[in-house]
């Protein structure tokens, strides 16, 4: 369960990253959290689970399109 409350803990924090290290760090930190959720959630089916899946997946793909920036087409 601890895992759980790391994950509820991120989701909670603001996340303005300065630097592109930053958010590589919390991208790989988003990443590790989602799969460790995902293995409570094989075992017990839990719909709380699977919703802090996705609210984490969408933090963590609003910091990859801010890391791969905008195309040159647009």
């Amino acid at each position: 369960m601890d895992i759980i409350n790391e994950a509820l803990q991120f989701e909670q924090e603001k996340h303005t990253f300065k630097t592109t290290s930053d958010r590589i760090v919390a991208s790989r930190k988003a990443k590790e959290l989602i799969l460790g959720v995902n293995e409570i959630y094989k075992q017990n089916k839990d719909a709380a689970l699977m919703d802090l899946m996705k609210r984490l997946t969408v933090i963590k793909q609003k910091i990859e399109k801010r890391l791969k920036g905008r195309s040159l087409a647009a």
